[in-house]
């Protein structure tokens, strides 16, 4: 096996022009916005996105025949680091969640119709979407085997009805991606389908938008009522009752470039603090050159480091076709708290100008801790990988 560190120079190339645009575009309205954008303010969107297109880096992860740049995922991996170092860069860029992860699935799962109606405008930010599969308990959350909503067949088509909530991007799109039960109970391994369902369809209402920790998130967290949603069979995605199958098409990606946009917020907190240690001083000397500061960097880099290393190892063999699961775990794992570590540190570093509104720690603070709980739980990766590990020690010791 054979891993490699090298950059392709087109890839290093877009990573480059990237990191200018975020820096020069997008962290000005991200600092105009306060970074507060669950309301959605679709000129900003607009604008942005616009300007990611003149700049020749808009939709790095989609397909060039879908007017995108065609990266695999190591290739995205660069670049999305580069566009998490602005909250609003893979907005920007249209490679935020869900959306991102919704491009994905469609264009290994969806028919060519479903990709002309749906793909299509989404890929080039025409329009939004979201991915509804979380409920209020007992439904899906982190056991996805436990959803409840229910799509009945009809005459007509499919008939959903349920409830999902902290369905992020909720608020404006055109259109969801739903996860609903069309064989068996709560708590079987199998029988949920996915169905492409218009925002304005009938049956289908936000209730109520979600106050949550994180405000980075365009169009916020919501919660949906399906109440005798009625749908045709055209919206179906893929085959009925894989549903499950077809959520870890887009779950492993997905983790991994949450870790990638989230690793840009790692660096930018690092940058904040290394500036702080050099001008800074206390008791006669920069904070850089106090040994307990110096520990604290040192560790960032560190953290740093080691997560862009188990992101890579599991893009890589994502590339390569394989299932990649205990990687993903692993990476998902430990990135996310590798960033909550990194933050913290520079917000310790600033002291009162970390917790203040003058610099922008606190805000990135309140953005990574739902990393945490987001596409599973630290617990529950945690209790998959030792699974899989046990498992594997087992084989290997029957192994003749």
């Amino acid at each position: 096996m054979s891993i490699g560190f090298e950059v392709d120079e087109w890839v290093a190339d877009v990573a480059r022009r990237t990191a200018e645009f975020v820096r020069g575009v997008v962290l000005p309205e991200e600092q105009a916005s306060d970074g507060d954008v669950h309301a959605g303010p679709e000129p900003l969107r607009r604008r942005l996105q616009d300007a990611a297109k003149a700049a020749g880096v808009f939709a790095p992860h989609v397909g060039e025949e879908w007017g995108g740049l065609g990266l695999d995922l190591c290739g995205q991996a660069v670049v999305f680091e580069a566009a998490g170092y602005s909250l609003l860069g893979p907005l920007a860029l249209n490679c935020a969640a869900p959306d991102e992860g919704n491009m994905h699935l469609l264009e290994v799962v969806a028919t060519t119709e479903q990709k002309e109606r749906y793909l299509r405008p989404l890929a080039a930010g025409e329009v939004r979407s979201c991915f509804a599969m979380t409920e209020p308990a007992p439904g899906a959350g982190s056991d996805p085997r436990a959803l409840a909503t229910t799509a009945t067949q009809t005459d007509a088509g499919w008939r959903i009805d349920g409830r999902k909530w902290f369905i992020s991007g909720a608020d404006g799109a055109a259109f969801a991606l739903c996860m609903a039960r069309t064989s068996g109970t709560p708590g079987d391994p199998g029988g949920a389908t996915m169905f492409l369902v218009d925002a304005d369809t009938p049956g289908m209402k936000i209730v109520r938008n979600i106050d949550t920790l994180d405000q980075g998130l365009f169009g916020g967290h919501s919660e949906i009522v399906f109440d005798g949603c009625e749908v045709p069979d055209s919206a179906v995605l893929g085959k009925v009752d894989e549903g499950f199958g077809y959520a870890q098409v887009r779950l492993g990606p997905a983790r991994m470039t949450h870790c990638m946009r989230w690793l840009g917020v790692a660096r930018r907190a690092q940058d904040i603090a290394l500036e702080r240690a050099a001008d800074r001083s206390a008791f006669g000397k920069p904070l850089a050159e106090l040994g307990m500061v110096q520990q604290l960097l040192a560790d960032s880099e560190i953290d740093i480091e080691t997560s862009r290393a188990v992101l890579w190892r599991a893009c890589w063999e994502l590339d390569q076709g394989r299932s990649a699961a205990q990687h993903t775990s692993i990476a998902k794992t430990y990135v996310s708290e590798a960033v909550n570590r990194v933050v913290d540190r520079a917000v310790q570093v600033c002291g009162a100008l970390g917790i203040s509104g003058d610099a922008p720690l606190s805000r990135l603070y309140r953005e990574v801790r739902p990393f945490r709980i987001y596409d599973g739980p630290s617990e529950t990766h945690r209790w998959a990988i030792a699974k899989r590990a046990v498992r594997t020690a087992r084989e290997r010791r029957s192994a003749p």
